[in-house]
């Protein structure tokens, strides 16, 4: 079985797939402060309560976009499976070419995500990833990585509202039923969730302009199931969309050395 860990900014997503399948999936806090051992054990209790065994476990790969956590899961994983993991990053194959201007700057995360929509749904297309920064992530027609763009998640937006003035609550993320809000918190709702529905149209409309015809549009992320259905330019919601494509870059790093 293959563990897939992509290390995000918030949450850390965990998948083990035996073979091509996913067959668990699981979610948790990303915390900076805590130690491999602790990591380690909560890896050993997702394991215990899906019924698996650390020894079920074959191999590791990681994608992370917070630096200081990638040897303490590298850690995690050693002490735990006794297995060194994959790190998505220079020196791996993706079977990707990366077109930015500085190659290393493209978040692992990213990567995976657009690996994984080439994979399925071919070129070109754009990867929406709704995380704590929403990305938009271009990929050609020959599936090469273009770039894109990146803007603050629709929980940073509601966080700056809360934090950065004096009177305005701190409220939950959903669609109000009016754009007309009576209340505080339902004209915050609408401002936040029609607003970004808005920024979200608007650089997918664009980047498809710049990508052509025939552009297939893939969500992905925390926010992805929310949201994505208020956006009628988005054709797919891929949930493990990042996940896949550690499974994919796996393989091919696999591959290679055999």
């Amino acid at each position: 079985m293959l563990l897939a860990v992509d290390i995000g900014n918030t949450n850390t997503v965990l998948g083990i797939f035996q073979e091509q399948k996913l067959i668990e999936d699981w979610k948790i806090k990303t915390e900076e402060d805590k130690t491999s051992d602790e990591y380690a054990f909560i890896l050993l209790s997702l394991l215990n309560f899906s019924r698996l065994e650390a020894r079920e476990i074959e191999s590791v790969i990681i994608s992370s976009v917070v630096p200081p956590l990638t040897p303490v899961f590298q850690n995690a994983c050693q002490k735990l499976f006794e297995i060194k993991p994959l790190i998505v990053g220079p020196g791996l194959k993706t079977g990707m070419s990366i077109l930015y201007e500085n190659p290393q700057e493209v978040g692992a995360d990213r990567v995976a995500a657009t690996v994984a929509a080439f994979g399925k749904f071919g070129g070109p297309c754009i990867v929406v990833d709704f995380g704590t920064a929403t990305t938009f992530d271009a990929v050609s027609s020959k599936g090469e990585y273009l770039g894109g763009a990146i803007a603050p998640g629709i929980q940073i937006s509601a966080e700056a509202l809360f934090l950065k003035t004096a009177k305005l609550p701190r409220i939950e993320i959903k669609k109000p039923k009016k754009a007309i809000g009576r209340s505080t918190v339902s004209s915050m709702q609408s401002g936040l969730f029609f607003g970004y529905i808005g920024l979200i149209s608007n650089i997918i409309e664009k980047i498809k302009r710049e990508l052509g015809r025939d552009v297939r549009v893939i969500s992905t992320g925390g926010f992805a199931a929310q949201i994505s259905p208020e956006i009628k330019s988005i054709d797919f919601f891929e949930p493990h969309l990042v996940l896949e494509g550690l499974r994919i870059i796996y393989e091919r790093n696999k591959q290679e050395e055999i």
